[in-house]
């Protein structure tokens, strides 16, 4: 992209770039901003286990990341654990005051989101891998956590609970 290109050419080039940096990274995006001199490009995606709130931003031709986080078990158990997907700072709900995406004895499903891990300014929804009902939140809201670590430990399902 250069000084001399218009707005269409730097477009298309912040749209490549950002279909390359969202394939490129290791979890889910939710929002991506890019920016070229007064050109900006925002993708925006509303993942089907949280609800969609509409939103006026210009949308690239590019599918969500959206890969669940693996589910070994949580440390010292063995239980299913809902593992971060990237280093940053995790948050139990979707904004400061709200209720928490899930509790002790909710049931969750897969792809059901259950906290954010903020990193660099992106909010990355955590989202389960696996059914379960959540047994111990392993980290505290507001606290920073490493790629991978356990968040959230689950216990499997029973008869019952289906």
């Amino acid at each position: 992209m250069s000084a001399e290109d218009g707005p269409e050419e730097v477009l298309d080039g912040l749209s490549r770039h950002a279909r390359k940096l969202v394939a490129e990274l290791a979890g889910p995006v939710r929002r991506v901003r890019l920016r070229s001199g007064e050109t900006v490009l925002e993708v925006e995606w509303h993942h089907p286990a949280r609800p969609a709130h509409p939103a006026p931003v210009p949308r690239a031709e590019a599918d969500p990341v959206a890969a669940p986080q693996v589910q070994p078990t949580a440390p010292g158990t063995d239980r299913p654990a809902v593992r971060a997907p990237v280093v940053g700072t995790f948050y139990r709900s979707p904004e400061p005051g709200a209720a928490p995406f899930v509790a002790v004895g909710d049931v969750v499903r897969p792809g059901q989101v259950v906290g954010i891990v903020e990193a660099m300014k992106l909010m990355n929804e955590v989202t389960a891998g696996q059914a379960g009902r959540v047994a111990e939140v392993l980290v505290e809201d507001g606290k920073p956590v490493e790629y991978d670590q356990p968040l959230i430990a689950l216990e499997p399902l029973t008869g019952r609970d289906v």
